[in-house]
């Protein structure tokens, strides 16, 4: 018996816990075990929040390969899916279809229905806006006190503004959903924190919806609401497609502003290139490059097998959740060499950092679009933008689904 128990815990011991530590030293690059698995064990299995041990996938043409299969299921509701948080797994029964949580066809009905707002040729139309946005802000911390925290004079506001003028949500209440996002997707959230979280923006939102029923406007709970009458979607399915946006549209945005900086104060060679062009393809280059590095959403993607497959020798068995590590894919050796050195004048483009296949984020278009601008006016309108205190002090922020920063300490 106590050798049974033994090997037990062996073999417990051997499937490492997910997500790992990044290093100290290095926090821009993916833990070092995980960058092991995606160079000798690319199929591998790892030990979750609930205990349970899905499969973990790293390289990039294998997550290339499952994210399109048909027998890769993104519904939450399947039982034993790898839900990332307590708090998910906890209000999973409560959340109806979604684009983010159903295969088609009904997949393809819900995307066709919210997709036009997020369709390049209208956020295009958008840039002269987003432009004034980030110019306001950095004459605003330019104006102020010298050092400035960039997360909460550029980093946080430009998404914010941008995704509640285009949903429709006033931005005076940012504080309200700011604070409720971070406590829905926090791994630190008990359970019950974060479904009272997710129900005081469901409540938000819904009361929002209500209004644009009776009283429309040019936004996105406008073109909502008319979808509702037109009965293309329910309310539910509204309200909780709108809190996904709101909380999508934010937080992963304004960490790659205040992220992609830090990255650039560190490779100054790389900013000085972003600086002085003026080059669209070229600004829009080095935003795909800093994409691939940093792969913010760093708890992976999470998907279910609906039948038997094999890959790379293993056989994954219908049931078995499947977890896709999208930083690993994204410093895939093998599709992107030397991935650990940051270089914008490299063809990135085929990074994973939006997921892959046809549940690729919504918004991409949208963040391009912020993250151009914000990197061709932020370095050029203050070219002697450094960091106010040592690197080995900048605080990481590790507990969402994306990682970002606590703040960032900048002088000029």
């Amino acid at each position: 018996m106590a050798d049974t128990l033994a090997a037990a815990g062996a073999a417990s011991a051997e499937v490492p816990g997910y997500p790992m530590p990044r290093s100290s030293g290095c926090p821009f690059s993916p833990p070092e075990p995980v960058l092991a698995m995606t160079a000798e064990n690319p199929v591998a299995q790892v030990r979750i929040w609930d205990g349970s041990t899905p499969w973990i996938i790293t390289r990039h043409a294998d997550q290339r390969l499952l994210l399109a299969d048909p027998r890769v299921s993104i519904d939450e509701h399947l039982p034993n899916f790898p839900h990332m948080t307590a708090g998910r797994a906890a209000a999973v029964q409560g959340i109806p279809p979604l684009i983010t949580n159903t295969d088609a066809p009904e997949h393809t009905r819900l995307r066709r229905v919210v997709n036009p707002p997020f369709m390049v040729k209208r956020i295009e139309k958008l840039r002269p806006r987003i432009q004034q946005i980030i110019d306001d802000l950095i004459d605003a911390m330019l104006a102020g006190e010298n050092p400035a925290d960039l997360v909460t004079a550029v980093g946080l506001p430009v998404p914010t503004l941008v995704i509640t003028e285009l949903l429709g949500v006033p931005y005076a209440d940012h504080e309200f959903f700011q604070t409720n996002s971070n406590k829905t997707i926090s791994h630190d959230s008990t359970p019950e924190e974060a479904m009272r979280a997710s129900g005081a923006l469901a409540g938000y939102l819904d009361n929002l919806l209500r209004q644009k029923m009776t009283e429309p406007a040019e936004d996105v709970l406008s073109e909502m609401a008319g979808r509702i009458k037109a009965g293309e979607m329910t309310h539910t399915e509204a309200v909780m497609m709108g809190v996904a946006i709101l909380i999508a549209g934010h937080e992963t945005t304004a960490n790659m502003i205040s992220l992609g900086t830090l990255a650039l104060l560190r490779n100054p060679d790389q900013l000085a290139l972003l600086r002085e062009t003026e080059d669209p393809k070229v600004v829009a280059g080095a935003v795909e490059e800093l994409l691939r590095y940093l792969t913010i959403v760093h708890t992976g993607i999470r998907r279910i097998a609906v039948e038997d497959i094999e890959l790379d020798g293993k056989l994954i068995r219908a049931g078995d959740g499947l977890i896709f590590d999208l930083g690993a894919a994204d410093w895939d050796t093998r599709e992107f060499p030397a991935p650990e050195q940051l270089d914008l004048t490299r063809p990135a483009r085929q990074h994973h950092a939006f997921g892959y296949g046809v549940h690729q984020c919504l918004g991409q278009s949208l963040a391009r679009v912020e993250l151009q601008i914000v990197y061709s006016t932020l370095y050029r309108r203050i070219p002697t933008l450094a960091l106010a205190v040592p690197f080995e002090e900048i605080d990481f922020a590790f507990a969402g689904v994306a990682y970002g920063l606590h703040s960032l300490p900048v002088t000029w």
